[in-house]
């Protein structure tokens, strides 16, 4: 039973964050500041690894960051969708040659030379847990339930949010 439920998990989450072009991942200073950066999924589908992927320049601080302390949080806001995905997870950098030219796409051209780009340094996120707001009904269907829970006293129902685990 687990290995379907983890399956359905990376489908729920995948569907929620797979045409949303842009995340940000947070990471920590070594003084314990956070600091964050956008940054754009390569993945084209997420795996049965639970793994997230993010080409990020040598140029930056990024990957020297993430080699001191691999602890992130990606977050996906899809507002027109009224999505919204919080990831922890564990950073690595990876030196796959292989990895980077299976991924490289023609957007990536626009900041790097080709998969071969000697700038280019590829993420790789593990992801640990996600939570996930995903608002299914429409605004006006929204406002009447907000509306009626502030007339009521009650806290409105709408959507679906979890907590999904991929330890």
């Amino acid at each position: 039973m687990k290995d379907k439920d983890e399956r359905k998990s990376h489908e729920v989450l995948w569907d929620l964050i797979k045409d949303t072009r842009f995340c940000m991942l947070s990471h920590r200073h070594a003084d314990g500041s956070l600091h964050s950066h956008p940054l754009t999924t390569q993945n084209k589908a997420l795996d049965e690894g639970a793994l997230i992927y993010f080409f990020v320049s040598r140029k930056t601080e990024v990957g020297q960051r993430l080699r001191q302390d691999g602890n992130v949080n990606l977050s996906y806001a899809n507002p027109k969708d009224d999505t919204w995905v919080s990831i922890t997870g564990t950073a690595t950098i990876l030196e796959d040659a292989q990895k980077k030219k299976e991924l490289f796409g023609t957007i990536d051209k626009a900041w790097f030379d080709g998969a071969d780009d000697p700038d280019l340094e590829l993420v790789e996120v593990h992801i640990d847990e996600a939570e996930y707001w995903n608002v299914k009904e429409n605004k006006l269907l929204q406002l009447l339930k907000m509306g009626t829970a502030a007339a009521t006293g009650t806290r409105p129902k709408m959507g679906e949010h979890a907590e999904l685990s991929f330890k």
